[in-house]
């Protein structure tokens, strides 16, 4: 798809040409790169699945970098007793002053919530936490989990209602993730120093093999390569905003399911929040 459409995004940035709507067959779009000892496959092109087991846990990458755009992917997480284990699905840059949009299911003791920890890195400092607890089992079936990645903001969402927003505030002084293309990662692995109530819950190896899914994932983003940029038809998506109804709906997930935000943690912060959660 191709529009006449060009948006120079900035003097020292990329020119956008066109947006590329991708949907996945897994086989093109990802590498494994851990666990290829079959911890990690894709099954008929269109399912991906991620094993932890003491030996070994998995992971994979997409092959494209995007500036910017929309990333939709469906998991369902490690069911059962999956205390200690991580499940992450993020974009992340390449380098030492990297950027990164991350989602992380903090695994649980049977019949207790998952923890969904988000956090932003800009030029290598994250330190931006908020965690939720979902409102259904994320084990049971498939659930879709967005990023909405533009200059203004970036939105984490689930099934369509968005949890986080993440604005822009380089005008304060604060690094926003906008230079850098990012690819797109997953990861199933052992974190039972810190994932499940800090630590004092251990992984029960008695349990393994343990197993996220993946599928329908879609890119309606901008490809990076060689340096360039495409963009174009969904122009919309660079600018997109949060309506009224969906403002109502990150404020009531807000309100009832975030059970940490590091914009109200007094004690990590004694000399002042960081100045974008002063931000309206």
């Amino acid at each position: 798809m191709a529009s006449s459409f060009t948006f120079v995004l900035s003097a020292s940035l990329l020119v956008i040409i066109f947006l590329e709507i991708t949907s996945a067959d897994f086989n093109n779009e990802f590498d494994i790169t851990w666990g290829s000892d079959g911890h990690g496959k894709v099954i008929n092109g269109d399912l991906l699945t991620l094993t932890l087991d003491k030996p070994s846990g998995s992971a994979c990458e997409s092959r494209n970098e995007y500036l910017f755009g929309k990333i939709d992917m469906q998991l369902k997480l490690v069911p059962g007793n999956s205390a200690g284990t991580v499940t992450s699905y993020y974009l992340q840059s390449e380098g030492p002053n990297w950027d990164e949009i991350d989602f992380e299911f903090l695994g649980n003791l049977s019949g207790d919530p998952y923890i969904l920890h988000t956090n932003v890195f800009s030029q290598g400092k994250g330190d931006r936490e908020q965690q939720f607890y979902l409102w259904f089992d994320p084990t049971v079936d498939f659930h879709t989990y967005s990023i909405l990645w533009n200059p203004q903001h970036i939105i984490f969402s689930v099934d369509g209602t968005p949890i986080r927003e993440f604005k822009n505030a380089e005008s304060i002084g604060v690094p926003y993730p906008k230079d850098h293309p990012m690819k797109i990662h997953s990861s199933l692995w052992n974190a039972d120093d810190w994932a499940t109530r800090g630590g004092l819950v251990k992984t029960d190896w008695s349990q393994a093999p343990f197993t996220a899914s993946y599928r329908n994932f879609k890119a309606d983003a901008c490809v990076v390569a060689s340096g360039k940029s495409s963009c174009g038809d969904s122009v919309a998506l660079m600018s997109e905003e949060l309506d009224t109804t969906k403002q109502e709906r990150l404020r009531w997930v807000q309100k009832k399911n975030m059970i940490y935000n590091y914009c109200s943690d007094s004690k990590r912060f004694p000399q002042g929040f960081p100045p974008e959660c002063n931000m309206a």
